[in-house]
């Protein structure tokens, strides 16, 4: 991927952090003589292939996301329906706030119902996910956090999300049919 700064105060911990935790930068400019580790970091930098990709698709950012904002949009007014009937809920994006559509998810009414939502949608060969866990019940969560108290909100939300496909190449009548294999 790509890190992008908008405040020059992080851009040298940023740059030391990207070059697994080294001063390496500095030592190309010839601000130090020798490299060594000042800080965490790890092996963030892409390959020739990756940021080949990755350059392609900042030429094109913004038709790629305006493409991914249309197929949300879609989504959310074929889902209005089945929301308004109870049978999910639909993102909220509160106002004057903005998103990308990094994805688009539903909320279902239970556990239960997530499960087989999920398994018809697999059925029909759609590629919906379900794959939040929250951190306190992680591996690492149980290992490095504590909880002052229960996390219930977050443990139900867990357990009710659905992420329905999202990609640029995504047609409306994909889109429709999903939408047909929900109610």
């Amino acid at each position: 991927g790509a890190l992008l700064i908008n405040d020059k105060k992080f851009v040298e911990r940023a740059e030391i952090i990207w070059q697994k935790g080294t001063n390496r930068k500095a030592f190309q400019q010839g601000k130090v003589d020798k490299y060594t580790w000042v800080d965490i970091g790890s092996s963030f930098l892409p390959g020739e292939i990756t940021a080949a990709f990755l350059w392609a698709q900042m030429q094109d950012a913004r038709r790629i996301t305006q493409k991914r904002l249309d197929s949300w949009r879609r989504y959310h007014e074929l889902l209005a329906p089945l929301e308004k009937a109870g049978k999910l809920r639909r993102p909220i994006v509160p106002n004057g706030c903005e998103h990308n559509a990094h994805m688009y998810y539903i909320l279902l009414n239970s556990f239960e119902r997530r499960d087989q939502t999920l398994e018809k949608l697999e059925g029909k060969g759609v590629n919906a996910v379900f794959h939040y866990v929250p951190l306190h019940t992680s591996q690492a969560g149980k290992k490095y956090s504590r909880l002052s108290e229960q996390a219930l909100v977050t443990q139900n939300v867990s357990e009710r999300i659905l992420r329905l496909p999202l990609f640029i190449g995504l047609t409306a009548r994909q889109q429709s049919t999903i939408a047909n294999f929900l109610s």
